[in-house]
């Protein structure tokens, strides 16, 4: 789901730092030690800049060892301060990492407990910029902006009182030209943060649409709609435009204007140190100096503002990877456990008394909707008996899929009960219960490994012997020895080396090796040819015996063997028998099913 900005202060913002400095605490003996070896190196900057005065007196009084003095102090001062610089920034790219670490992990982490609502109203491409363009501002802001702020700090703090030291008449004119920066610095990083949190979001719809097009390129392709895409996608550019060019245009004139105002500074400066110094108000060496630091003044200032746009990036991705992490995760207050042992699947009672799980699913009075007044489903009772097969026909949208969803408690009912063994679905562990569940969706997804991690994603201790003897009821296993290294075969690209009936074949096998009570197929065979569907069918039966099975398909033909077929029109069950007994009714089913004939 887009998300629009309108360009305000984010209401986060404290929440977002808090959170951010959170990180930074897990690795605080680090960070400590960063700030100490910036602090030193900011001081020996500063030091260095100091030693000017002593330097230039001992030259015009002539005494030689108190100048060469000077000198070798000055430059062990600065080497302690390159040394203590390349201490800081090997420290900080290590506490840097770590911090990224934690926060990927963590939000990972946090994604696996969300519930498949959070998937379904977004973009698969803004999620993906979570962990891309976000942790990356993050990350840029961490390896370059973090301590260089800190020493940037210290040297302006430092740079300002060494400057009334030397001389505080004229550092009266430096504050004012100090005020007259920081004034502006306020002004321009106010705008350019609501700009930054606008471009991080715009990013990330762009992202989003990216992907869909690039994963959709066939069918952009087959309808011809290469220039409504490209349409689509300059609105997008453009905005993303917009944004980028309103944050980096307010933070580029900062350091134009600081770099102008030190000029004045400098100049006004000089004038009445000049005047100060003919009538003996100063030193030499004190003027000296302090030329040195006031023109060195706007150095600290311009690092400072640099990166605190790095920072400011850094805090509108943060924002966002917080924001998915304050999701509510998927409730589970379910108590009753289910487990698998060596002679099935039984569910435990409070005693810890086992209880043999036999798989017997119904639903009563169950009521379920989406979106608050639109339901899908509406007083729908049924039931399945373990080991029957149950089959669900009906129109696009009339709620086959929500049945299923509502099994496995991907969802939850807002009206009645489903019930597993006689228990709410409600009051089981989900875990366990999407254990005990083998689901074959329509669209099948496969991940990057070998055949046999694939199927072995139904259950990752499967040995070899159980990930072939699943592949046999799947009848797949022939296919899969014919490829270049069987089992061994690598899949990339979510299996394009493989044709879909493959694919699904595979899925199918995945199901097999968890070997559960009860299965969902999800027009698990749609894209499988007739004759490929009658030999899964055969291979099925023994996958089925004992068990209860659930079919959503689109070919009446997978479904004449059920021992109930449900046909729902607008989320209510119109008509329930098997295939005979729905023909002889000649109601929605027998249209249905002479009106598939037709059309084959």
């Amino acid at each position: 789901m887009a998300r629009t900005y309108s360009g305000k202060k984010p209401k986060r913002l404290g929440y977002t730092v808090k959170t951010f400095l959170s990180y930074l605490g897990r690795h605080k003996f680090l960070l400590l030690a960063v700030g100490v070896l910036v602090a030193v190196s900011a001081i020996a900057n500063l030091l260095g800049t100091y030693m000017i005065r002593p330097v230039v007196n001992s030259l015009i009084s002539g005494s030689m060892d108190t100048l060469l003095q000077g000198i070798a102090l000055t430059v062990g001062i600065y080497v302690v301060g390159v040394l203590c610089a390349f201490g800081y920034t090997q420290t900080m790219v290590r506490a840097a990492q770590k911090v990224l670490l934690d926060i990927r992990r963590d939000l990972f982490v946090h994604l696996q407990t969300l519930p498949l609502r959070f998937f379904d109203t977004r973009r698969h491409g803004d999620i993906m910029s979570y962990f891309t363009n976000d942790v990356d501002t993050i990350a840029d802001a961490l390896n370059n902006s973090f301590a260089m702020a800190i020493q940037s700090f210290i040297q302006m703090t430092g740079t300002l009182i060494l400057l009334f030291v030397l001389n505080w008449r004229l550092s009266l004119v430096v504050v004012v030209c100090y005020g007259v920066m920081f004034a502006y610095i306020r002004f321009s990083s106010r705008r350019s943060k609501a700009y930054y949190t606008k471009q991080q979001a715009y990013l990330g719809d762009l992202d989003g649409y990216i992907q869909e097009m690039v994963n959709g390129q066939k069918v952009v392709q087959v309808f011809n709609h290469e220039e409504a895409c490209l349409k689509t996608f300059d609105e997008k550019n453009e905005a993303l435009r917009r944004a980028g060019t309103g944050a980096q245009g307010y933070a580029a004139t900062m350091i134009p204007a600081v770099v102008t105002i030190s000029y004045i500074n400098y100049a006004i400066v000089s004038v009445l140190g000049g005047i100060m110094a003919l009538k003996g108000m100063t030193d030499a060496g004190s003027l000296a100096s302090y030329l040195v630091f006031v023109r060195q003044a706007a150095a600290p200032i311009n690092q400072f503002t640099q990166q605190s746009n790095f920072l400011l990036a850094a805090l509108a991705g943060a924002e966002r990877v917080f924001e998915a992490m304050d999701e509510e995760p998927e409730v589970d207050e379910g108590t009753v456990r289910l487990e698998k042992t060596e002679t099935g699947w039984v569910w435990r009672k409070k005693d810890g008394t086992s209880v043999p799980l036999r798989g017997d699913v119904r639903f009563e009075h169950v009521d379920f909707g989406y979106e608050p007044g639109h339901p899908v489903l509406r007083d729908v009772s049924l039931y399945a008996k373990p080991g029957q097969k149950i089959a669900f026909v009906g129109s696009t949208g009339a709620g086959k899929t929500t049945i299923t969803n509502l099994i496995n408690r991907f969802y939850d009912v807002q009206g009645g009960r489903v019930l597993y063994d006689g228990i709410d679905v409600r009051d089981i562990q989900k875990n366990a219960l999407r254990r005990s569940l083998g689901i074959v969706l329509q669209d099948t997804h496969l991940f990057t490994g070998t055949i046999a991690d694939n199927i072995r994603f139904g259950k990752l201790d499967a040995t070899m012997e159980e990930i072939q003897k699943a592949a046999r009821i799947a009848n797949a296993d022939s296919f899969i020895r014919r490829l270049p290294k069987g089992y061994d075969t690598l899949v990339t690209a979510d299996g394009a080396n493989l044709s879909q009936g493959q694919r699904q074949l595979l899925a199918i096998a995945r199901a097999a090796v968890a070997d559960p009570p009860v299965l969902i197929l999800d027009e698990a065979t749609s894209s499988i040819d007739t004759r490929t569907e009658a030999l899964i069918e055969k291979g099925m039966d023994q996958l089925m015996e004992g068990r209860t099975v659930f079919v959503i398909a689109h070919r009446l033909s997978t479904v004449r063997n059920a021992n109930a077929i449900m046909v729902l029109e607008h989320g209510k069950i119109v008509e329930r028998g098997d295939h005979d007994e729905l023909l002889e009714q000649k109601g929605v089913y027998y249209q249905l099913y002479n009106g598939m004939f037709e059309l084959s």
